[in-house]
Order: structure tokens, then sequence, then C-alpha cells
């Protein structure tokens, strides 16, 4: 998931660079939901972490 993290924050900034429009904004909406979603997994999987050394 990371992997696609990163090909679509790196499409994101080409678009960006070019100006945004039709494909550019789809793939920079898509680099964002998969950040967040990333951010979201990895702070879920680092409380769980925390919570299985405490037990």
């Amino acid at each position: 998931m990371l992997y696609y993290t990163v090909v679509f924050l790196v499409i994101a900034l080409v678009a960006a660079l070019l100006g945004f429009g039709g494909l550019a904004a789809g793939a920079a909406s898509i680099a964002k939901l998969l950040f967040v979603i990333f951010a979201i997994l990895t702070i879920a999987s680092f409380i769980g972490s925390l919570m299985r050394r405490n037990s």
C-alpha cells in the first residue's frame, strides 16, 4: 500500500507542476486518500504495539 501511495504522490506532484485538471485532479485526490489511509493504519499499528507491550 505504501508503494501505491508514493506512486500516486509522485504523479500528483508532477500533475501539480503541469497544472491540475482532468486526470491530474483524479491522481491528486487518490494520493490524498491513500495518504490518509496509510497514516491511520500506521497510527493504529503503533498504538496496537504499545498496548501489546503493556499487557
